[in-house]
């Protein structure tokens, strides 16, 4: 493991990173306070925890159910489900009866010593130069993260409950979270930070685990025991409308789920579970009179069926900051102004709980005019993209291109989980300005090399960004040859290298939606304004072509020699086998009674045959007779 670090260039960053998440974190312990009345859990606070706003009697649970529709700059259309469940079950024995919450994850805490988790299964690419930025961020394929926490918590213990909590998810989602092993896992040091609150009182050892697998492919397997969780399941509220026949086809489709506990000094605990599905349609696909208009109807193939009578909240919102004057049909019962980082949206809202009509509902967006100009989305303060250049199946080299649009200089960690076929040269390691070419020494580089066939290759640093200015990571790396059982069925479409991470501080908040760590609903990002705002962005996944034999090769081998064997064998064996015997003619005295009979009568038919003259001879004598007669007169 070797760990560079600058102490006097590292403060602007590291501390500014810590500062930010203490801050949150605090905001997190009072906002709510957790405290004892009755022998009861109440939020001091939160109009949502008291009994004449909770759609049940239990007072120490509620479920909110959320949809927000935005139209994008590109003219694509992004909807984003929330579902949050919220239990304050008290201490841990409490674990053991759950209501809303699914039992497989109270097993979890129960049994393990994970205190937040995060899952993410993607399929598709988020363009953040058009789209800006999600609600919730995903790397293509599967993406999963856990914070442990617990007294005398060793590192051969996180492994092996690392392993257990990714295999029991693999069940819980239908995924191959199985395969998250120390083959692919890292233990990254600055991008990530906990999301949880543990108790002041205890002194937790925190121990983080991350991995990926790009290569794994979303579909109705994985939607359909996801929606499972969820209290309503599938047929009421707004899951009914994440159809597998329309959720699939979009251009991009990401699943999440995330859980994590808020404790008080008491051990008085909070489980926080939430659901999301973030959804990117193309209105062009959608079979509209033109290529703009859409409507819930046509995304989802139906109308919303009511709500989910467990929910406390079920509310729509509708971002009214249009680049395409859209008519929206009907309107909103009422509309919000969010004020955030200097950038102020307005969100209209339909709370479908108020709803007297028990027919499907539907929102369309109407564009009465022709469209005929082309649409420039504004440039989000930061981007990225990452590549493979060289040539041959000797050596390559990876280059994530990092663009910071802001007039202010960025704090950047990229975060990079290698895998172990792809050795990597740190020497080459180079962070260069793509405009003056001048190279940048990074403040903080933690590089832990990769063991083949054993651990991947990590590799996290952090630098400044300046501003209006874009910069190239890249270092070099060797294509390596595998074992034969170690291709994949499909050798030759190559092997995914998963998504590198980047985290930075934004200033502001332009295309920024993302809840805050105090918030747990969408409705908790309104008029959220902070000192800095915590991004975390996603590369592209790459395919990397390693040398690949030819497979087909063992196939035309395996035919030609059983074609030699086989045109070989059948004479050779033939003439090994079988004896040369000189057939011997029968007997005239037929050893058996039956022979005797049919002998006796081939001989009487013979004899027969001679006795009895043709009709053709008897008709000549007959003629020669005559002759002769006449002669004689």
């Amino acid at each position: 493991m070797l760990n560079f670090c600058k102490p006097a260039c590292i403060l602007p960053i590291l501390l500014t990173f810590c500062v930010v998440h203490a801050q949150q974190q605090k905001t997190v312990l009072n906002e709510p306070s957790i405290d004892g009345i009755d022998g009861k859990l109440t939020e001091n606070g939160r109009k949502t925890f008291t009994k004449d706003t909770t759609k049940s009697n239990h007072r120490n649970e509620e479920f909110h159910e959320e949809l927000v529709v935005t139209p994008l700059a590109d003219g694509f259309v992004n909807t984003y489900f929330q579902f949050t469940t919220r239990w304050r079950y008290g201490n841990r024995s409490n674990l053991h009866n759950t209501r809303l919450i699914p039992r497989s994850i109270a097993e979890i805490l129960l049994y393990s010593d994970v205190k937040e988790f995060h899952i993410t299964l993607t399929q598709g690419l988020w363009r953040y130069q058009t789209w800006g930025y999600p609600v919730v961020d995903g790397a293509p394929g599967a993406e999963a993260w856990s914070w442990f926490a617990g007294e005398n918590l060793t590192e051969a213990a996180v492994d092996e409950q690392w392993q257990r909590v990714t295999s029991t998810f693999s069940g819980i989602v239908c995924a191959s979270l199985n395969f998250m092993d120390k083959t692919n896992t890292i233990t990254p040091k600055y991008g990530f930070r906990p999301q949880f609150v543990s108790s002041p009182t205890s002194k937790l050892a925190k121990h983080l685990r991350y991995s990926s697998l790009p290569r794994e492919i979303v579909c109705t397997e994985n939607l359909t025991p996801w929606k499972k969780l969820l209290p309503c399941n599938s047929r009421y509220g707004f899951a009914s409308l994440l159809n597998s026949g329309h959720v699939h086809n979009t251009n991009y489709h990401s699943l999440s789920i995330k859980f994590r506990t808020l404790c008080n000094s008491r051990e008085e605990c909070i489980l926080e579970f939430t659901e999301s599905a973030n959804l990117v349609y193309d209105p062009k696909l959608l079979g509209s009179t033109n290529n703009f208009d859409f409507s819930l109807r046509r995304m989802f193939g139906q109308g919303l069926n009511g709500h989910c009578a467990l929910a406390d909240s079920s509310k729509i919102y509708v971002n009214l900051a249009l680049h395409i004057p859209y008519e929206i049909t009907p309107l909103p019962m009422y509309n919000i102004s969010s004020t955030r980082g200097g950038q102020t949206t307005h969100y209209g809202v339909y709370d479908v709980q108020q709803f007297k009509d028990a027919s499907l509902f539907n929102i369309a967006w109407i564009l009465r005019k022709t469209q005929n100009y082309v649409l420039t989305p504004p440039s989000p303060p930061l981007i990225a993209h990452r590549y493979i250049v060289g040539y041959g199946q000797e050596r390559g080299k990876i280059i994530t291109q990092i663009t910071n649009n802001h007039y202010a200089e960025l704090p950047i960690v990229l975060q990079e989980n290698i895998p172990w076929f792809m050795p990597i040269y740190m020497h080459t390691l180079k962070i260069k300005n793509h405009q003056s070419g001048e190279i940048i020494e990074p403040i903080v580089l933690q590089y832990r090399p990769g063991v083949q066939r054993e651990r991947p290759y990590y590799l996290e640093l952090s630098f400044t960004l300046p501003a209006k200015t874009s910069v190239e990571i890249s270092f070099d790396f060797d294509y390596i040859f595998l074992k034969w059982l170690e291709y994949p069925p499909d050798a030759n479409h190559g092997h995914y290298i998963g998504s590198g991470v980047i985290t930075s501080l934004l200033p502001i908040a332009r295309n920024y939606t993302s809840i805050p760590l105090s918030g747990y609903r969408f409705a908790d990002a309104f008029n959220a304004s902070r000192n800095a705002y915590i991004l975390t962005l996603r590369t592209e996944s790459l395919i990397l072509s390693l040398p690949t034999p030819d497979f087909s090769m063992p196939y035309n081998v395996i035919c030609l020699a059983c074609t030699v064997v086989a045109l070989a064998f059948g004479p050779i064996h033939s003439v090994a086998t079988k004896k040369i015997v000189i057939e011997q003619q029968d007997s005239d005295e037929p050893q058996s009674f039956f022979g005797k009979i049919l002998k006796k009568l081939k001989r009487f038919k013979r004899k027969s045959d001679k006795n009895v003259p043709a009709a053709g001879d008897e008709s000549e004598t007959q003629t020669d007779n005559v002759s002769l007669g006449e002669k004689a007169k």
